[in-house]
């Protein structure tokens, strides 16, 4: 079976996101002290106080959520949901031929940031996050990862890319 171009530029994108976020985990759970509630771990300003890196396990989804849940509930909203999801929209993205290529790379993001946040929970119960902006209480988010950021870039894509189209058609 030959691969299309297409099919290709998919399969690249949502490799190389896994593997830039893998990669940066592995780099942070093996460089910085982890981050506990009995041990601050280490902060390491990137831009001042605004960009930080710091080593925290997160057993639930973004910004913790779910964490609290117990662990059936956990397992089927954060592992199985997730997967089935997946699998919908790669099968989706693979299938729907009309799909530009900035629409591509968006889902090929969120899968692949999908992908990087399962594998973590499947291999270590919980995700790695590392990352936190707080640009002065102007704008702060919570800790987060490459795959975090990966999943909400190609969501913001997608709403932009949703917009132009809805903007297209109403002219």
């Amino acid at each position: 079976m030959k691969l299309s171009k297409r099919s290709i530029y998919i399969i690249i994108v949502i490799v190389l996101t896994i593997a830039v976020d893998q990669i940066s985990k592995v780099i942070v759970r093996e460089h910085i002290t982890l981050r506990t509630e009995v041990n601050p771990g280490e902060r390491i300003p990137l831009i001042g106080d605004a960009f930080v890196m710091m080593n925290v396990e997160n057993t639930g989804a973004f910004l913790g959520m779910g964490s609290e849940l117990n662990e059936t509930l956990r397992i089927i909203l954060l592992l199985v949901l997730p997967i089935f999801v997946l699998g919908f929209v790669l099968r989706y993205v693979f299938k729907d031929k009309s799909l530009d290529n900035w629409s591509l790379f968006a889902f090929a993001s969120i899968i692949g940031g999908g992908i990087a946040n399962v594998f973590d929970r499947i291999a270590f119960g919980k995700v790695t996050d590392f990352l936190f902006i707080d640009l002065g209480g102007v704008f702060r988010t919570g800790i987060f990862n490459l795959a975090d950021l990966s999943v909400t870039t190609g969501m913001i894509i997608l709403l932009v890319m949703s917009f132009k189209k809805k903007k297209k058609t109403t002219s």
